[in-house]
């Protein structure tokens, strides 16, 4: 006797045929701890996000259309925070890994659509000024409008067999380029580039050099440590200081650098995708640079909601690739050299 096989058809249960939304999961049923231990923000700014992202979640054209915003939103987040696509997280919203996947697809490249919205340099004169007096309170080093860095993020092999992607430790990464203020908001996120190209040559190529090179933010100037050239809109520390003068200016680049250092800790801290704890992110280079630049936009849109970033426990991210120190870099442009002999007569002396 014959036995009836019914074929389930998963995304006709998932989506429904007339685009019904899935409600699965309700803010209201669960409590503020229950939502920070599992998706790593607070019921408020969720809304928030719902509110923001709602329109973009809701397209017409996206296949996640029947699963509702504020469940795409919490899959994303679990995602971000957890580094993993765990069963349970599936379960507690009521979706598959599956389309946990889709729904983290369609968060991040809404919120990457937002990036210029959230990570920007200030436009106004008086916010430039502002900056300058933030980072002249915290150590005394003057004009500094932002501190710069490069973090390696750790990603799966790409298919083609591009050696471009395998850092300085052998692994397959991105190197990211950022730059924040004095509270750790970030300015300028660059997550595109191989992990292949050192510090120096990520900058050389990157929009913000451009920006710098061609006059955009005069009379001011970067920070960043001795992986970089020295330019007249980057100072770097001194190798060998060997006068007083040459030591407070190291200690007070020292002491201004570190906000970003600690900026890529509160990142990898909240963002456990980052970290490399779970492993590397399972996506081509492409997509994982859309991960990383959508978690620096929560990272932003957080600072902006007064959420204390620093307060949660800190990890480090992966281990970083070994860094050169330049020194013979430093007399290569005449002209930044003096105007860092210049500072350190005046400020430092």
């Amino acid at each position: 006797m014959a036995i009836p096989i019914t074929v389930l058809d998963c995304d006709l249960l998932l989506y429904g045929r007339g685009h019904r939304t899935l409600d699965r999961f309700k803010l209201d049923d669960v409590t503020d701890d229950y939502l920070m231990s599992m998706y790593g923000f607070p019921r408020q700014f969720i809304y928030y996000l719902v509110e923001l992202l709602g329109a973009s979640l809701s397209r017409p054209t996206q296949r996640s259309r029947a699963i509702s915003p504020e469940t795409q939103i919490l899959a994303a987040l679990g995602f971000y925070t957890s580094g993993s696509f765990q069963t349970r997280m599936g379960d507690a919203i009521g979706i598959s890994q599956a389309s946990m996947s889709r729904c983290v697809a369609n968060v991040t490249e809404a919120l990457v659509e937002r990036a210029s919205q959230f990570i920007h340099f200030p436009t106004d004169e008086a916010s430039t000024q502002a900056l300058k007096d933030e980072f002249y309170g915290l150590a005394g080093m003057p004009g500094v409008i932002g501190v710069v860095d490069c973090i390696h993020v750790a990603i799966k092999a790409p298919n083609a067999e591009d050696l471009s992607y395998v850092n300085r430790k052998g692994l397959h990464s991105l190197n990211c380029l950022m730059v924040c203020d004095i509270r750790g908001a970030l300015m300028t996120v660059e997550t595109n580039w191989p992990g292949s190209l050192q510090d120096f040559a990520v900058l050389q190529q990157s929009s913000l050099s451009s920006q710098f090179e061609a006059g955009m933010h005069k009379e001011s100037w970067l920070l960043g440590d001795s992986s970089f050239f020295l330019r007249t809109w980057l100072m770097t520390p001194l190798s060998i200081p060997e006068t007083p003068a040459e030591n407070r200016y190291n200690m007070a680049h020292s002491a201004t650098h570190s906000v970003i250092e600690k900026t890529f800790r509160t990142l990898c801290s909240r963002f456990r995708c980052l970290d490399g704890s779970k492993g590397a992110l399972q996506y081509s280079p492409e997509k994982s640079s859309h991960i990383i630049l959508a978690c620096c936009v929560l990272h932003n849109i957080s600072l902006e909601h007064g959420m204390d970033i620093w307060s949660s426990p800190m990890t480090k991210p992966m281990e970083q690739p070994p860094e050169e120190e330049y020194e013979h870099m430093e007399s290569l442009d005449l002209e930044a050299d003096r105007i860092r002999q210049e500072l350190m007569l005046t400020h430092f002396s």
